[in-house]
């Protein structure tokens, strides 16, 4: 990507300094130098990879990309805004929040687990072309007793109930057990591997065998692995080597010669 000059307004908007006004203050106040010398003016044109910029005293660091992991909690709806539900962008702090990510695919508003977003377009894009399959993997608590011949079918594919017949897919049983009582019933619990994200997917497949999904979390996109020590709700920024792991899927071209930290 080409690194061209931006105004020095748009260039601290975007990493989180305030908005234009409150940014034009700063310079007023004189609190802004680029390159050593008091900027006069918000609108000067910087170069942001290599111009030394600092704001009271701290040096900036100009990133284009943000890539965040998130451990999203039941009940919010992946998404960047919406009329009636709190969305994963709501929970986000403002330094984050400033780059305006959004989420990489979609999580069920009840379905918890790894979430990516990303202001990132091309990654995202490529992560979520059919064309690279990229396996995305669950684990789940379903009622019912979870078979071999389930997996076997899985492998194979299943009809869902619109018709559409999904790619293999890997399933592994975790346990099964059954509860204790005059009419004992089955529970399971199993990891699946999908490499496709239709509607509902995890539990219409269940479905097509009998059986319900009751609680769903996804563990992995690609290479990259939910951090259990994040509680509900919680995000990180990603490691360069998760991200090197993403671009391996994603295509390196994707964002290839853009400064990520």
């Amino acid at each position: 990507m080409a690194k061209g000059k931006l105004r020095l307004d748009k260039m601290l908007g975007h990493i989180g300094y305030g908005t234009r006004t409150e940014i034009k203050q700063l310079v007023k106040a004189g609190l802004v130098t680029v390159n050593g010398k008091v900027a006069k003016d918000s609108g000067l044109q910087v170069d942001p990879y290599n111009d030394e910029v600092n704001v009271d005293g701290e040096r900036v660091r100009y990133r284009e990309f943000i890539y965040i992991l998130m451990n999203k909690p039941a009940g919010v709806v992946s998404a960047t805004e919406d009329l009636r539900d709190k969305t994963v962008v709501d929970l986000l702090a403002a330094e984050h929040a400033a780059f305006e990510p959004f989420p990489v695919g979609r999580l069920d508003k009840d379905t918890e687990g790894l979430l990516l977003l990303t202001n990132d377009g091309r990654l995202a894009h490529r992560l979520l072309s059919p064309k690279k399959h990229v396996p995305k993997t669950y684990y789940a608590k379903v009622a019912g007793r979870v078979t071999d011949e389930d997996g076997e079918a899985f492998a194979r594919g299943v009809r869902l109930d619109d018709g559409y017949v999904t790619l293999p897919a890997e399933l592994r049983v975790l346990s099964v057990r059954q509860a204790p009582g005059s009419e004992p019933e089955w529970t399971s619990e199993i990891e699946l591997t999908i490499t496709e994200g239709k509607f509902h997917q995890v539990k219409r497949m269940f479905e097509s065998v009998g059986k319900r999904v009751t609680y769903l979390k996804r563990i992995s996109m690609g290479s990259l692995r939910l951090d259990e020590r994040l509680a509900l709700g919680e995000v990180r920024e990603l490691t360069g080597e998760e991200l090197e792991g993403l671009l391996n899927y994603g295509g390196k071209e994707a964002t290839e010669g853009c400064p990520r930290r």
